[in-house]
């Protein structure tokens, strides 16, 4: 058996609980002797995954929903024995707002950019000139450069006006960036990809995505899933997996010291914990505190994060005069809007509000507007209100809301990320080996993304002490 390894965890969010989840389970499946402690600074576990329940209301605070594409969460979700408990998105029309009209969203489509030629003659969104530009792309040379600005890449494949009025609405409001920021290469590779395969990005999304089979209305189900008592059941089921000692809430780590052997984590509670490895599953700018003697971990001082703020509205059914036939649209960047998106809740997830109520999700904070998540609650409130009532007409003001401020919490992978992380991961092996990141600053934002970080982080861990 050997010397029991300790092995540190810091951060709580989904990354650091799912790595704790599967060095635990790795280490009961090989009879590993292994201690494990996860420290969270807060006083809750889940990070940007939060649920409210209110009223009757089931209220997502956070991120609302998991890609049922991507194999970590499905995975996660079948070992935890939660498939009883998931529901998926309603289907409905969602719509693009451009100059102050919604658009329906158009069709035959992945992320916004078109691979039928179509749909996109018969869109409303571009003028006959647009589209005769954006159907060029299939003419348009194989670009030399491998890591870009997204909104570079699309501009020269497909038009300005394709990408301000359609393209720029879904990828921004996904990461609530800048496409002009945003790399290529870290956010959407595939893209590049088909590009240099097929020599124009529609043929190669033709070639490798089919036209989804027709779906009767009975048995459509949505692209997306949750659970029946929202998000947060996968946060907790993975907290009860854990050993009793595991977790230590309300506890930061002020600083690492690698010792001889292994490493000194002082805590704020001026404790001191040892470690023979660390995995660390914090926000980019928290690290080079963490490690202030090493200069190597500065550059993530300068990768920017976007404040976001996340503003939930309930109303009564007869509040609203003129309601809209389907599930929420995205707004154009060239808008006069301050909302970046609206959910309508109670459609996409029937469950989540009582009969005869309404429940509208609503976003605020982008590049350049940042300074409107810290105005007051009322404030916000008057802002989005404002911004629906030009699209819909309300009679009452909301029976409740809930602002949720996330400040600086949408890392931002701007050009060169991968080139500059691999540097990073590279002097810190140098230097702090059995030091390992971990997280949405790093190798994918979304939550399926971040369980398979966490996942890959034992791995890691395990093959460092030799014990993979």
């Amino acid at each position: 058996m050997g010397q029991k390894k300790s092995i540190v965890i810091v951060g709580g969010g989904i990354t650091g609980l799912s790595a704790a989840y599967y060095l635990q389970k790795t280490a009961t499946e090989q009879g590993l002797s292994l201690e494990i402690k996860l420290v969270e600074a807060s006083d809750r576990l889940g990070g940007k995954i939060k649920t409210m329940k209110r009223d009757g209301f089931t209220i997502e605070q956070g991120p609302d929903s998991l890609l049922a594409r991507k194999v970590p969460a499905v995975k996660l979700v079948e070992e935890l024995g939660l498939q009883d408990q998931v529901i998926r998105n309603a289907t409905g029309q969602s719509y693009i707002l451009l100059k102050n009209k919604l658009h329906k969203m158009p069709t035959g489509t992945f992320m916004g950019v078109p691979k039928e030629i179509r749909p996109l003659f018969s869109s409303n969104l571009i003028s006959e000139k647009g589209k005769l530009r954006a159907i060029g792309e299939r003419f348009v040379p194989k670009g030399k450069q491998e890591d870009q600005s997204l909104g570079e890449f699309f501009r020269r494949r497909f038009g300005n006006e394709l990408v301000v009025n359609q393209i720029e609405a879904l990828l921004s409001g996904i990461h609530s960036g800048d496409i002009n920021q945003m790399s290529l290469k870290a956010t959407y590779p595939l893209f590049y990809e088909l590009e240099q395969k097929y020599g124009s990005v529609m043929k190669g999304l033709r070639k490798t995505m089919p036209a989804p089979a027709k779906k009767s209305k009975a048995n459509a189900s949505g692209a997306f899933f949750s659970f029946k008592d929202g998000l947060e059941t996968l946060v907790h089921a993975l907290h009860e997996k854990l050993d009793e000692d595991t977790v230590k809430l309300e506890t930061a780590v002020d600083h690492i010291e690698k010792k001889a052997h292994g490493y000194n984590m002082l805590l704020s509670n001026g404790s001191v914990l040892q470690a023979d490895a660390v995995i660390m599953a914090t926000p980019h700018f928290t690290v080079p505190k963490m490690f202030s003697q090493y200069d190597f971990y500065k550059p993530f001082k300068d990768i920017p994060s976007v404040s976001t703020a996340n503003v939930v509205l309930a109303f009564d059914q007869s509040a609203i005069k003129r309601d809209i036939d389907g599930t929420g649209f995205l707004v154009t960047r060239n808008s006069d809007f301050r909302i970046t998106a609206c959910t309508w809740t109670h459609k996409k997830w029937p469950s989540t509000a009582p009969e005869g109520k309404i429940l509208l999700r609503c976003y605020v904070g982008k590049p350049g507007d940042e300074e409107i998540v810290d105005l007051s609650d009322e404030e916000i409130t008057d802002i989005v209100l404002k911004d629906l009532k030009k699209t819909m007409k309300l009679k009452a003001a909301p029976e409740f809301r809930v602002i949720t401020r996330w400040k600086d919490g949408r890392p931002q992978y701007t050009v060169g990320h991968l080139e500059r992380l691999a540097e990073i991961r590279s002097k810190a092996e140098e230097h702090i080996p059995g030091v390992f990141l971990a997280g949405c600053s790093y190798d994918g934002a979304g939550i399926p993304d971040c369980i398979e970080q966490g996942e890959k982080a034992v791995q890691d861990v395990l093959e460092f002490l030799k014990m993979a």
